[in-house]
């Protein structure tokens, strides 16, 4: 009988289930939506109870003609930080979930700077505080609403990242559990001890009682309920989405590095046993080894790279479909001089600017749609050489390449102008959606589908490499720009008098 593994990818905009047979190739492909609730300025919430139901059609449409007992196991990889509180006893969300790119909870992670915890959390989580993570989310739900504390406090109220929420729901509420690199994200849990720090949930008045428990990110967790699918299934890999994609991309050993173009952008590399503490606004987090165990991570987190093309779509109405906007950049020579800073959720890596806002420079009575859609697309390179700068300090090498993954991918405009002003080849894989693949990877690891990873390599295969094709005065030239364009958006002023987000 034929083996195949389902793997789930709760995105931040939808949900893709992809069914892959022994080889790891696809063989059925589903996605869809669900709504983006924008409350207030600022504020981003989606009904997490409209994410499961789209989960289960997905999950059902996709293996209406296998049998259950033909799925070997299922992988969950989701977007992480994302913030659900529901009830133990009827298995409802207590409220909106608070999405990572929301940033509600300014104002506690100002309380944490202000009181000087900033190097607390930065040595036990390797994070910062800012509104991205779930810690000061959960501390936000509970302190606005007093009945929310009383049931946690009691209790009846569970805490998780979208991968504890759907597997809570696939399971009929027998596991309330999450994977190492969805609890690294949490600004709750210490990375050096491997476990949730008593001393920061007391910090941001979390209840231990909420935490899910904490797991390898392969291995038999358990089952689906049977009316899922009809009869158990093996839950067996979890990863957040960023590390599920670096495993994809064969990130399971030390130095291996991946760029994923999504909602966001994410730079991470495997530093092994080894804890890198950056000195230029990255992140320390944990990855997964070649057998689903913890390792650490360097990691830059762009909030806006891929959404800014839906807002030339959405907001500005300027192109109809993402897929427009590779030849409409590519119909002008260059920008006009015009950069585009998409801070519309703050700036991230390296710069840590909760307050910065987004911003154009350089417009003028020339300036064309082409013009505003070849700025948005070269922010996105931009943004991700100022991720691999900071890397490449902290670490001391230079990468000999870029491998890429996610949907911003297929542009091959965006993709020849990050070569570009990288100044080193980027690799695209035959596969760019390696984050549900990664998923898949890690649960037919666990379910033992699959022996290790040399099992699972010769599936990564390169479908176009883009080589830098841009003199080095002209790339210095334009990051330049960059550099003055991120500069005037942001807020933070130092004692020096100097705007600069590194801590």
């Amino acid at each position: 009988m034929n083996q195949y593994i389902l793997s789930i990818d709760a995105g931040t905009t939808g949900v893709t289930v992809v069914l892959y047979d022994c080889q790891a190739q696809v063989v059925r492909h589903e996605y869809g939506e669900f709504t983006q609730h924008y409350p207030q300025p600022g504020w981003v919430e989606h009904d997490a109870d409209e994410i499961w139901q789209v989960t289960l059609r997905l999950i059902r449409q996709i293996s209406e003609d296998i049998s259950h007992d033909q799925i070997a196991g299922i992988g969950i990889t989701n977007q992480r930080e994302t913030t659900v509180l529901w009830d133990r006893e009827t298995g409802e969300p207590a409220a909106r979930a608070i999405v990572w790119q929301c940033r509600r909870s300014q104002e506690q992670c100002e309380r944490l700077r202000h009181a000087g915890h900033t190097d607390l959390l930065e040595r036990k989580t390797g994070l910062v505080p800012d509104a991205y993570f779930s810690g000061t989310k959960i501390q936000w739900l509970l302190e606005n609403d007093k009945s929310l504390a009383s049931r946690a406090g009691a209790g009846k109220l569970a805490f998780g990242t979208i991968d504890s929420w759907l597997v809570w729901k696939l399971s009929g509420g027998a596991l309330h559990i999450t994977d190492f690199t969805n609890a690294s994200r949490t600004l709750l849990f210490n990375i050096e001890e491997k476990k949730w720090d008593e001393e920061l949930l007391h910090l941001m008045s979390v209840p231990e009682s909420l935490l899910p428990e904490v797991r390898k990110s392969s291995g038999m967790y358990g089952d689906t309920d049977t009316d899922i699918l009809g009869g158990p299934i093996p839950i067996c890999g979890i990863a957040g989405d960023q590390q599920a994609a670096l495993f994809g991309q064969g990130g399971g050993t030390v130095n291996a590095a991946k760029n994923t173009y999504g909602t966001g952008c994410f730079f991470l590399v495997n530093t092994g046993e080894q804890r890198v503490h950056s000195r230029n606004g990255l992140l320390t987090t944990l990855a997964t080894d070649t057998r689903g165990n913890p390792v650490y991570a360097l990691e830059g987190s762009v909030f806006i790279a891929g959404a800014v093309v839906q807002w030339l779509r959405d907001e500005l109405q300027i192109i109809e479909s993402a897929s427009e906007s590779e030849a409409l950049a590519a119909s002008v020579l260059d920008t006009g001089g015009v950069y585009l800073v998409p801070a519309f959720a703050g700036l991230g890596a390296p710069y840590w600017d909760m307050a910065a806002r987004g911003g154009m420079v350089g417009i003028t009575r020339g300036t064309s749609k082409a013009h505003i859609t070849r700025a948005a697309l070269e922010s996105i390179a931009y943004q991700t050489r100022d991720l691999i700068e900071a890397v490449q300090q902290d670490l001391g090498i230079q990468l000999k390449e870029l491998r890429v993954d996610g949907g911003a991918t297929a542009n091959n405009f965006l993709m020849q102008f990050q070569a570009d002003i990288l100044g080193i080849p980027v690799d695209r894989p035959a596969n760019i959606e390696t984050t549900a693949l990664g998923a898949g990877f890690l649960a037919g690891l666990g379910c033992g589908l699959w022996s290790g990873w040399d099992e699972m390599a010769d599936n990564r295969k390169t479908e176009r490499r883009f080589e830098p094709d841009m003199v080095g005065d002209r790339r210095n030239k334009l990051y330049t720009g960059w550099k003055d364009a991120v500069g005037r958006m942001m807020t933070r002023v130092h004692a020096d008098g100097g705007k600069d987000g590194r801590r």
